[in-house]
Parts: structure tokens; C-alpha cells; sequence
């Protein structure tokens, strides 16, 4: 017997208890610091021969909640039986559709780059491909037969392609209807066209979930996210929010960098003074993805406005919506920063992810499909519209490239080089996505073991705040 690797420790403020967390059984204990010193004789080997009754007693409901286990072998397989049934896990099926690569705004840092003539060359689909996309979806339906469905609309901006929108939520909820299966709608989106006909329109037929960014306060968002025109957006995105608020699930997330994270604050103050902040169902922000060095022409890599256009997707916005937390929240910026600004939300009073149930993400599910104008299939957003990324298609067309694709996302394995890293349960290595932008590879860790360690002090202070009301 020994402790799990999977154990992570922060000691309480009194000085006297402890609050234990096993990131893979998720079991979260305030203990003495006799019950934590108990753990550490297991892994030095000094506990058998003097243990008392007491001890034994409190190693079994350790080992009950998954802090002691056999072996550092029995963590290992654990994880890997873990990320097996996670991958194969068909209970819910997942699709994200990129309508178009377009978009209304000239964001500085965007990967599509370019902000003058892109949207005349970028990439829409067309209702025929619609229609196929539908018979591609109906055939994953008939497959997997999954008990709920989640379809996502992404973009560029989705809401520039809304025949699309309107077409396929239609259609897929009429199949799911026919095979009894819950759905739910996401649409990400900057939010300059969401409109109250747009929301009633799709709540009609399932559940609707909006992601809206604002990129730090009024002035910092105006300059880091402005119309192609020059014009600033953060008031009528404000309009357009509060005009739906009470129509649908709204989440607000915001991308940040050196020049735009200290005004966070002051958005925060701003949000909470307006009618609809009890209405927001999460507020999070992260961190722009950059490359951190050049290495040539690399899909996702951020150009300002005089590089080539890059046909991808806009991977700073790319997630789950709001019906789930995602890994990508956590990438590429100082992870104080991160700690930072998950405090300052909670304090106004909103919901945030807590930085620490962060994954994995869906890029590690097999049946989980991000779909490209045109038709091509990625593994999730952040590959969206880089066709050297593209897995297969919806026509089952095949060729090296996409073979070669298929196999290096078929299983995902960074953690592999995490070593004896607590947090692979809720990390999985990192973002993937941010891991081929800055590393080059996407089977390589993307570490912020700090974010995750500052994500378990909160939670340590929650619980004890919460024992201390008891």
C-alpha cells in the first residue's frame, strides 16, 4: 500500500488540518495533520509495523476515497483504463460546425489574420453541404446511438451563415426526436448579431447555451476586438446580451494578454452592476494562444494585420460553449494571472471554472467531430478549417494527408510524459491545439501545473470556509 500519485496537499491556515484532494477519484478530505503524516509513512515504507488500530482504520477510508492504492502500477492503469473509457464513452455524441471562416470584426490577435480582403476568399458553407453534413450527422446518430446530443455552432462568426443555422438545428432536432435522444444547442459567438428572433427561433426546438467575449473593459475591448471598419463593438454586444439574457443560458469569456488582463477588473464591476449579471450562468477568461517562437508557417500561429490570411478557426474562442468547462480555458499565459482573475469573478459573485476540473477536453473522445465549411472533419475547434489537420470527411473521402491525420489524433497520449504528475486526471497532458502552436507537437505536454496547484488552493479554502459553518 501506498499513496496514490494522483494525491495533491495544501495545509489550512489554523495550522492544524489539511485538505486532501485525489484528483482521479475526485474524493476531497479535510484531515489532522496526524491522518497526512499517515501518508507519508505509507510511501516511505515505516507504516506497517507500527501502525495502531486507529491508523489502520483511517488508512482503509483513505484508501476507500482512492489516496492509498496498491501500487504506483494501480495508478498507472487506472488512468489508462480512465482515458480508454473516456475516448470511447458513447453516451454522448458531439458535434461542432464551423458555418463559415468569416467574420465581422478585425481582432489583432485572430489566426485568420488578415483584415482586409479575408472575408471575400474565407471559407462559407453552402446549404448543399449543409444538407450533407445533416446525412453524415443522421448516419453518427444511427451508429453510436447516443443518449444526448450536443451541436455547437462555431465559426469565424456562425451568425454570418444563418440559413445554415437555422437548417441544421432543425434538422437534427427533428432526428433526435425521432430516436428519443436529448439535445442542446451551443452557439460561440462575438454577439454583434444575436438577436431575441435568433435565440426564440432555436429554443423552439432544444435548450440554446450562448459564449460571448469581452475582452476586458470598454476600452480594452473596443481596441483588442473591433469592427473591420475600425468602430468599437462592446456596446451593442452589451445591447444584444441583455436583450437575451432571459431567453437562453449566457456565458461570457474573454481572451487576454499583457496589455488587456489588468482591465478585467473593472469589466467585472461593470458586469455586476448590470440587470441581467444573476442571469450569466459562468463567467471565465484566458489567455490569448501565441507562438512562442517563430517556426515558420504553423496552422493557428496569431499574425497581426499585415501577414497572410491562415484558413482555421477562431481558436481563441474555441470550447464547449457553456454546457461544459474546457482545457483550452487554461492555456498559454502566466498562470498567476489565471489564479488572478478566477478570484476577482468569484468575488463579484459570478460562476467560473474552479481550475482545476478543466478536463480532458473533447479532442479526446471518439465521438466528438468538428466539422469545416466544406465538409472536412476535425478532431475539435482548434484544428477547425487547416485542412493538413483534417482527420476525414463527411463524404468518406480519403487521402495520405487525412489518413496520416487520423492516426496521430486516434489516441492522444501527452500525459505519457507528465511522469507522476498529480493533475493528469483534470489535465491530460494540456491543450493539444496550444501544444502544436507553441511546441510543434501535439503529443507533448502543455504544462501549467501552477494553474492547476493555485485552483486546488482555492477549493482548499472553500472547503474549510464551509467546515467552518458546519
Amino acid at each position: 500500500m501506498q499513496p496514490s500519485i494522483f494525491n495533491v496537499r495544501v495545509p489550512l491556515a489554523d495550522g492544524g488540518d489539511v485538505f486532501l484532494m485525489n484528483t482521479f477519484t475526485d474524493a476531497q478530505l479535510i484531515v489532522s495533520r496526524e491522518v497526512s503524516d499517515l501518508l507519508d509513512r505509507l510511501g516511505n515504507g515505516g507504516f506497517a509495523n507500527t501502525a495502531s488500530a486507529e491508523e489502520r482504520e483511517a488508512v482503509h477510508t483513505l484508501a476507500e476515497n482512492g489516496f492509498v492504492v496498491e501500487s504506483r502500477e494501480t495508478d498507472r492503469r487506472n488512468i489508462t483504463s480512465y482515458f480508454d473509457s473516456y475516448r470511447t464513452n458513447s453516451d454522448q455524441l458531439r458535434v461542432t460546425v464551423l458555418t463559415t471562416l468569416q467574420c465581422n470584426f478585425a481582432c489583432d490577435y485572430c489566426i485568420q489574420g488578415d483584415h482586409g480582403e479575408y472575408n471575400k476568399t474565407a471559407a462559407k458553407m453552402s446549404m448543399e453541404t449543409a444538407a450533407r453534413v445533416g446525412d453524415w450527422i443522421q448516419g453518427r446518430i444511427d451508429a453510436v446511438r447516443p443518449k444526448t446530443f450536443a451541436l455547437t455552432f462555431f465559426g469565424g462568426e456562425p451568425l454570418l451563415n444563418l440559413p445554415v443555422v437555422y437548417y441544421l438545428a432543425e434538422r437534427v432536432a427533428g432526428m433526435c426526436r425521432e430516436n428519443d435522444i436529448s439535445l442542446a444547442f451551443n452557439i460561440i459567438t462575438n454577439g454583434l448579431l444575436l438577436t431575441p428572433e435568433l435565440v426564440d427561433r432555436l429554443t423552439a426546438f432544444a435548450p440554446l447555451g450562448v459564449k460571448v467575449t469581452l475582452d476586458g473593459d470598454r476600452d480594452t475591448h473596443n481596441r483588442m476586438r473591433p469592427l473591420r471598419g475600425g468602430q468599437g463593438t462592446f456596446d451593442r454586444i452589451l445591447k444584444n446580451v441583455r436583450a437575451v439574457a432571459d431567453r437562453c443560458r449566457v456565458a461570457i469569456g474573454g481572451n487576454f494578454d499583457e496589455s488587456s488582463v489588468d482591465s478585467y477588473p473593472a469589466l467585472l464591476d461593470f458586469l455586476r452592476e448590470q440587470d441581467f449579471a444573476d442571469k450569466l450562468v459562468k463567467v471565465a477568461f484566458k489567455p490569448i494562444i501565441r507562438e512562442s517562437k517563430p517556426k515558420g508557417f504553423i496552422p493557428l500561429t496569431a499574425v497581426g494585420g499585415e501577414g497572410k490570411p491562415l484558413n482555421g478557426a477562431c481558436m481563441t474562442s474555441a470550447g464547449s460553449g457553456v454546457s461544459a468547462t474546457n482545457a483550452c480555458d487554461s492555456c498559454n499565459f502566466l498562470d498567476d494571472k489565471m489564479s488572478f482573475l478566477r478570484e476577482e469573478t468569484v468575488k463579484h459573485g459570478f460562476k467560473t471554472v474552479d481550475g482545476v476540473h478543466m478536463g480532458p477536453c473533447e479532442i479526446h473522445k471518439q465521438h466528438s467531430h468538428t466539422i469545416g465549411p466544406e465538409g472536412s472533419l476535425y478532431a475539435c475547434p482548434g484544428f477547425g478549417g487547416n485542412l493538413g489537420e483534417s482527420t476525414g470527411h463527411i463524404d468518406n473521402r480519403q487521402d495520405d494527408l487525412r489518413s496520416a491525420a487520423a492516426k496521430r489524433f486516434a489516441k492522444i497520449t501527452a500525459w505519457e510524459d507528465c511522469n507522476d504528475c498529480a493533475f493528469i486526471p483534470v489535465c491530460a497532458g494540456g491543450c493539444s491545439a496550444a501544444a502544436h502552436v507553441e511546441l510543434g507537437d501535439i503529443n507533448k505536454p502543455n504544462c501549467h501545473k501552477r494553474s492547476f496547484e493555485a485552483g486546488v488552493v482555492t477549493l482548499a479554502q472553500q472547503a474549510a470556509r464551509q467546515m467552518a459553518l458546519a
